[in-house]
């Protein structure tokens, strides 16, 4: 299973979502469906139209930026990590 690393950003907008938690998934595309399943709306947080990151957001697995489609390892890292702005 891939842990799961979600920035406290989105916990407050999903009720008994952990900020870190294992999920069985082959991508990272699925581990966020496998999220959306347990916490409806999240997949939508994260991304734009169901199929791209939003900008502010960023996924590293195994400290390497990733895409939707990166495939996970059993012992994967993924980092959900959200952007910062301001003036």
């Amino acid at each position: 299973m891939a842990e799961l690393h979600l920035p406290a950003t989105v916990l407050p907008l999903f009720p008994g979502l952990p900020r870190q938690l294992e999920v069985e998934a082959a991508t990272v595309d699925e581990a966020l469906d496998r999220l959306d399943e347990q916490w409806p709306g999240f997949r939508d947080r994260i991304c734009e139209r169901r199929t791209v990151l939003r900008p502010h957001i960023n996924v590293y697995v195994d400290r390497e930026r990733a895409a939707l489609d990166t495939a996970l390892a059993a012992r994967s890292r993924v980092d959900v990590v959200a952007a910062i702005s301001g003036g």
